[in-house]
């Protein structure tokens, strides 16, 4: 049984498939807001349903505030209007996380996506009040992006129940990875979009209730995607569930390299060129990139 969207109250009512973008840079590391551009370009040509600038895969945490809402700027310019673009806004102080908020909005995103405050640990109390702060700087719908494996700080169900009190909060991108956790949170806030966050659950995130999902590997092979979500909503879930299978080896390909290298490996080998990952992140070595091509080649993908 899918999930009725219907039911939510999200203003964009997100759904489908939504690739955390990458962020392209320059030999100099500098950001190539062009390329990036161009990159939303390349998956929503591909049939994605949103696409989500300062993501993870974005490495939104190593970017300042000007080239965050350089970023935005550059992916609302070109696919702006033709689907939903939600930007991550995320960042260590409450602060600072309004502050690009206010620019993302300004850029002209359409949602805000606003990771758990990170590094330092954080109560409930805190949790909330720094949502309630983002939410009361901005008309845009806020999803909440819960990764406590980087930022250190989880969500208990009693602190998602005080979030969606928050008018303007209206989902979560759940990359726990925590399929109980997601499957309650789902069971409990009806009135919330819930996002899978990790290429691994994007069918059984569908079977327990996600509208759709955050992938990285969608951002170099979005067709695959696509090609999961149009099956399991038209109820072929033999087809969407071989979609997974493929989704498995795939990532497991992506990442027989550095943290994040394998995604602008992969969009180089469909000939697009995202350049370097910003350091201390690095890309493949040539051994590396030989065997993400054998795997993904045996995949039929290229």
């Amino acid at each position: 049984m899918s999930h009725d969207a219907t039911t939510n109250d999200d203003p964009l009512d997100l759904g489908g498939v939504i690739p955390p973008m990458v962020t392209a840079f320059d030999e100099d590391e500098s950001v190539d807001y062009e390329t990036t551009a161009d990159h939303a370009r390349f998956i929503v040509d591909r049939g994605v349903h949103g696409v989500f600038p300062l993501g993870t895969n974005g490495e939104f945490a190593l970017l300042d505030g000007d080239e965050q809402a350089g970023v935005v700027e550059a992916v609302v310019d070109e696919v702006g209007g033709e689907v939903p673009v939600i930007a991550g806004v995320g960042a260590p102080s409450t602060y600072h996380t309004v502050d690009r908020a206010q620019r993302a909005a300004d850029a002209g995103a359409d949602g805000l996506v606003v990771v758990t405050a990170y590094y330092y640990p954080v109560d409930e109390t805190g949790a909330v009040e720094h949502y309630r702060r983002v939410a009361e700087a901005t008309e845009l719908p806020i999803y909440v992006y819960h990764i406590p494996s980087k930022t250190g700080n989880a969500l208990s169900h009693a602190t998602l129940d005080a979030l969606a009190e928050i008018d303007g909060l209206v989902g979560v991108k759940d990359s726990s990875k925590d399929v109980p956790w997601l499957s309650r949170a789902i069971d409990d806030h009806p009135e919330l979009v819930f996002l899978a966050g990790s290429d691994s659950l994007q069918f059984p995130g569908r079977r327990v209730g996600c509208t759709g999902g955050v992938s990285a590997v969608a951002n170099a092979f979005p067709e695959l995607l696509v090609d999961l979500h149009e099956s399991y909503s038209a109820g072929d879930i033999e087809h969407a569930r071989k979609c997974q299978s493929t989704l498995y080896r795939v990532r497991d390909a992506f990442k027989g390299g550095p943290y994040l290298a394998g995604v602008k490996a992969a969009l180089s080998l469909r000939g697009f060129d995202a350049g370097p990952l910003r350091s201390p992140l690095r890309g493949m070595d040539d051994e590396e990139r030989s065997a993400l091509e054998a795997a993904i080649r045996a995949e039929d993908l290229l």
